[in-house]
């Protein structure tokens, strides 16, 4: 008996180390949480309330039950969100905006306290929305088109100003897509046929006046080497027209001389050699 009253004790002796080791690891376990690069923690005290500090990368102590972690992403995030705006002329417009956002680390437990950890999703919608209507409506709709700089700088310097009133940080804004509504689109397309068929008909125009003006130089050219030739023939008589026909004479002798079946007849009167002329 003896004997087994202490195995038994042994053994719940060994059970109590075994709970009380494991009860040891446990309260360890919850008093401890890491925080990874890219990110911060916020920490909340049943007492205190949330804690004006943020705690940054590690493994850190914490009182456990009477306090608990909040971690944030700190890093540049993309959202994309679309909105229908309308333009100056009454024009529905459907534009798709980009940003790229992060948190102001030094205001993340007023972030915490106001807006929570989906503070991004909460706020960037909804003021993007406004920004975008806004900018828009001072805008005709083709000045979209036309002047799509300039309103995607009104857009950055709007958005960029209203997320910093929630302590967020745009590294990034960019308008990634812009389309009208059917009846627009079609009478843009309308429209710009139009101005190639009218400019077409104005190079038609303006090739006929080229042209026209053309025929009259030509032919004022003309009549005026026909008055020079014939101011010229009758300055110098017949002279002029003897020269002509001269220069005529000897281009056929040079030509009739390098043909080989041309055969050269003299003069009438030597052709009649033996021939007395009394007879």
């Amino acid at each position: 008996m003896g004997s087994s009253q202490a195995a038994a004790s042994f053994l719940t002796n060994i059970a109590r180390a075994a709970f009380g080791l494991g009860l040891s690891a446990t309260v360890l376990n919850s008093s401890l949480y890491t925080v990874d690069g890219g990110q911060r923690a916020v920490l909340f005290d049943r007492f205190r309330g949330v804690i004006e500090e943020t705690v940054g990368e590690g493994t850190h102590f914490l009182v456990p039950w009477l306090q608990k972690p909040y971690i944030f992403d700190i890093r540049t995030r993309p959202h994309t969100f679309s909105s229908i705006s309308g333009t100056k002329d009454l024009q529905m417009v459907n534009l798709t905006l980009r940003v790229l956002s992060r948190p102001e680390v030094s205001h993340l437990p007023n972030i915490f306290k106001t807006l929570g950890l989906e503070y991004d999703e909460k706020v960037l919608p909804s003021v993007g929305n406004e920004v975008l209507k806004a900018v828009v409506a001072q805008f005709n709709a083709d000045q979209l088109l036309t002047e799509r700089p300039h309103v995607s700088a009104l857009v950055r310097e709007g958005l960029i100003r209203r997320a910093k009133e929630f302590n967020i940080v745009l590294d990034d804004v960019a308008i990634t897509h812009l389309s009208y509504g059917a009846e627009f689109s079609k009478a843009v397309e309308q429209k710009q046929v139009a101005q190639q068929e009218a400019e077409r008909s104005k190079f038609v125009v303006m090739k006929a006046e080229q042209e026209r003006r053309a025929a009259i130089i030509r032919a004022e050219g003309e009549s005026e080497a026909a008055k020079l030739i014939s101011d010229a023939t009758a300055a110098a008589g017949t002279g002029l027209i003897q020269l002509r026909k001269i220069e005529a004479a000897k281009e056929n002798a040079a030509t009739m001389s390098r043909n080989g079946n041309v055969m050269y007849l003299p003069s009438t009167n030597n052709m009649l050699l033996g021939v007395n002329p009394g007879r």
